[in-house]
């Protein structure tokens, strides 16, 4: 069996240690002054060095040649597998034998930050008056959750992410050692995928120099998942351009490609990043909100539609304007009395203008009024008044106000229908609330049967009285009746699992 190439190029010295020569050079100056610690806590990212310091370590102040062969003195603890109370008795009440050969006995326990908190204080004691044979090396990614105890028994050395060249040019020489054959652009790639992580970046290089021939970065990018740098260049575009036909065609072709939505959301957050960092960025506070939205799509229950909501959240509002709004707004007649109009005199007729009326001592029940014209309607047709806070209009500023404070309400408990349901166009006449979608696949989410209960209570609470809920797409089709080319066309991005039709 093959050795893996982390641990063929594992260093055996503190020397050969790349990028934590802050760490290195301190303990090899303290071994040979002899002053050495009875605990210390090495802490950092995964991948940089903490074992391998750990290992080194033990085998420098026994006098030890190291190897990759365990010696009897020198004891390895995984706490994660071995957290409980029990497992650290053991070890205190083992602790006071002497060592079998060595001069130490040194006990390396890893991502010790895993122990429970019996267990911490089961080791304490020990830790802070060990016997004079004995030397405690703690490793962890997460020195935050250590107790203050622990810690300040401790030499602390904190380790960093390695440099991205150091990574390279570390790369370089395991590359031609193992006669590899990889481009620049390849190993940047890798360098850049590995965070700083030594072993992340190299085994990312032993799995490409695996598929034999020469390693290209499109291969790298094969071997990550990564999509396409076009790809995202052309979502940031449409983007930017509020084009969310574009943003969901591309995002199409991604997922018809196999590409994941998360893999996705995180290179469109590199790109966005990249552009803010370079001062690109024609609107900063639009991309920090997209930015941050983006970081909740790997976690979300369901990823693709949540990328997809968080991107037409950041297209849709640049492609309406007020001149043009997606669905009429329904105008209803109300047989209620206007203010009759001012009478011209012949002087104001003959310039175009409007005179003053004359004054007059008529009371207001003697001033002509106009009426609305009498429909054929009963008086039972005839649609409830609203109460007076919240009177019936079909003023576009005041069906927005209305509908906003519906969608705040959907806000606080239902977050993901507030997704969908922003991107409506109301039409509200008093008695019925028209919402008009793009998308056909959005009318349909909101046009179920659960969800049109619930925004008809939120504005029946907002306007006192039943309100219908109509959900319809562009051009007119209501809720359940979508056309058969919509019906596709969402499917292709969505695999067709939610949109079987019964």
């Amino acid at each position: 069996m093959g050795q893996a190439l982390y641990r063929k190029y594992r260093s055996k010295s503190l020397g050969e240690i790349v990028g934590q020569e802050h760490v290195t050079t301190t303990l090899a100056n303290a071994i040979k002054s002899g002053r050495i610690s009875h605990a210390y806590l090495l802490s950092g990212p995964r991948g940089v060095g903490k074992t391998s310091i750990a290992r080194i370590l033990a085998h420098e102040i026994n006098g030890l040649p190291y190897d990759d062969e365990s010696h009897l003195d020198i004891i390895e603890i995984d706490a994660a597998s071995n957290r409980r109370i029990d497992e650290i008795r053991d070890l205190r009440d083992r602790v006071n034998t002497a060592p079998a050969h060595a001069k130490y006995k040194v006990y390396i326990i890893d991502e010790v930050h895993m122990l429970t908190k019996e267990a911490f204080n089961a080791l304490l004691k020990t830790l802070e008056e060990p016997p004079a044979h004995v030397i405690f090396i703690l490793a962890t990614t997460e020195a935050h959750k250590l107790p203050e105890t622990i810690v300040s028994r401790t030499q602390r050395y904190s380790l960093r992410p390695v440099p991205q060249d150091q990574v390279i040019a570390h790369l370089k020489e395991i590359a031609k050692g193992e006669k590899i054959k990889i481009d620049d652009a390849a190993l940047e790639l890798i360098a850049k995928h590995g965070e700083g992580s030594f072993r992340d970046s190299i085994s990312l290089l032993d799995q490409a120099g695996s598929a034999g021939g020469d390693v290209t970065r499109e291969a790298v990018e094969r071997i990550l998942g990564l999509a396409p740098d076009e790809y995202i260049t052309r979502l940031t575009g449409a983007l930017a351009d509020g084009d969310s036909s574009t943003t969901v065609a591309t995002l199409s072709d991604l997922y018809a490609q196999g590409f994941e939505p998360a893999m996705v959301a995180g290179q469109l957050g590199a790109n966005i990043r990249e552009r803010l960092l370079s001062d690109q960025s024609t609107d900063p506070g639009a991309d920090l909100r997209l930015l941050e939205r983006l970081l909740d799509v790997p976690a979300g229950r369901n990823p693709r539609l949540l990328l997809e909501i968080v991107l037409l959240q950041t297209a849709l509002p640049k492609t309406a304007t007020p001149s043009a709004p997606a669905a009429p707004i329904t105008h209803v007649p109300h047989p209620t009395p206007v203010t009759a109009p001012k009478p011209v005199t012949p002087e104001a007729a003959e310039t175009g203008g409007t005179a003053s009326p004359a004054p007059t001592k008529q009371s207001p029940q003697e001033i002509p009024v106009a009426t609305a014209p009498v429909s054929n309607t009963s008086k039972e047709d005839v649609p409830p008044t609203v109460p007076p806070d919240l009177p019936v209009t079909t003023n576009t500023e005041d069906v927005a106000e209305i509908w906003q404070q519906a969608l705040e309400a959907i806000k606080k408990q239902y977050n993901t229908l507030y997704g969908i349901a922003r991107m409506a166009q109301p039409a509200f006449d008093g008695q019925k609330l028209t919402l008009s979608f793009k998308f056909a696949f959005h009318q349909k989410r909101v046009g179920e049967a659960k969800n049109r209960k619930l925004l008809g209570d939120i504005m029946q609470q907002l306007c006192g009285k039943p309100v219908e809920i109509v959900c319809v797409v562009a051009d007119g089709t209501e809720a359940g009746t979508a056309a058969k080319p919509d019906v596709s066309a969402i499917a292709n991005i969505f695999g067709g699992a939610e949109l079987l039709e019964s």
